[in-house]
């Protein structure tokens, strides 16, 4: 049985709607904070470059690499301004022992239906499941689903076409 503080914050940290999509594990924080490094420092400086050069040729109406450069340079400053933000109002998730046994924000999770249908993901921050096949959302209805349950507990999932039943066969975290 967890104290009434630590059940408090675990709470706050692991998944309730209030602060959802505002967490990310401690691996897609950096991950963000090093494509945001890579925009800033190496491929703004670059494309600024290069819109310099092609504005350098003159008339820019018709100068495709220009009009090109130009709006890739808006594309990076919008990423920049919304991983600037994104991170300031970030919470890092990181291991707690008292999420043993239990499905929280950050777990590896192994379901199976009654089809035998075996499935393997990690519970994610929104920002984290863009490439990965292997990650859901924090806010998606299985994630949602699988939230406080342990080992063997089934879970109701709803989808498009109806409930459908899932069973826990593993929760794993990184340490």
């Amino acid at each position: 049985m967890l104290n009434p503080g630590v059940s408090a914050i675990m709470d706050i940290a692991w998944g309730c709607e209030r602060l959802s999509t505002k967490l990310i594990t401690k691996e897609g924080h950096e991950a963000l904070k090093k494509e945001l490094d890579y925009l800033w420092r190496e491929k703004r400086p670059d494309t600024t470059r290069k819109v310099t050069w092609a504005a350098s040729l003159g008339d820019r109406s018709e100068n495709a690499d220009y009009q090109y450069n130009k709006k890739l340079l808006r594309e990076i400053d919008r990423r920049v301004r919304y991983l600037r933000k994104r991170l300031e109002d970030m919470r890092v998730v990181e291991y707690m022992p008292e999420q043993e046994g239990k499905v929280f924000f950050g777990a590896w999770v192994d379901i199976e239906n009654e089809q035998g249908e075996t499935k393997r993901f990690r519970i994610v921050g929104y920002d984290e499941i863009y490439d990965r096949m292997d990650y859901i959302s924090i806010d998606s209805p299985m994630a949602r689903a699988l939230l406080r349950k342990e080992v063997d507990d089934e879970a109701m999932v709803q989808t498009p076409s109806g409930e459908v039943c899932w069973w826990i066969t593993g929760i794993e975290y990184v340490k």
